[in-house]
């Protein structure tokens, strides 16, 4: 499903037109990009959580000549499904 069919989707399960879904959706987005970088953490009870973590710099190989190089230190994105939508899935 691409991020289209999400919103007809949306648009059809609300009982809304595909443009207030895609509002919706719009505001969603924003709301959890902007709120993440203030909390670091935002949890969903029963759907998911999402937080940023730190990924320590590391060293690494490129495959094609073997060359060690270094990986630089950076942020993540760590999505974990809550255990009532975990159970929706394995329905």
């Amino acid at each position: 499903m691409n991020k289209s069919e999400f919103v007809a989707a949306l648009a059809l399960h609300g009982a809304m037109s595909k443009a207030d879904a895609e509002k919706c959706y719009q505001v969603f987005r924003h709301t959890l990009e902007t709120e993440l970088l203030v909390a670091g953490k935002i949890t969903l009870p029963g759907f998911c959580s999402v937080e940023i973590v730190d990924k320590p710099a590391r060293k690494a190989r490129n495959p094609a000549t073997g060359q060690e190089i270094e990986v630089p230190a950076k942020k993540s994105i760590k999505f974990k499904a809550g255990k009532e939508f975990v159970d929706k899935v394995n329905h």
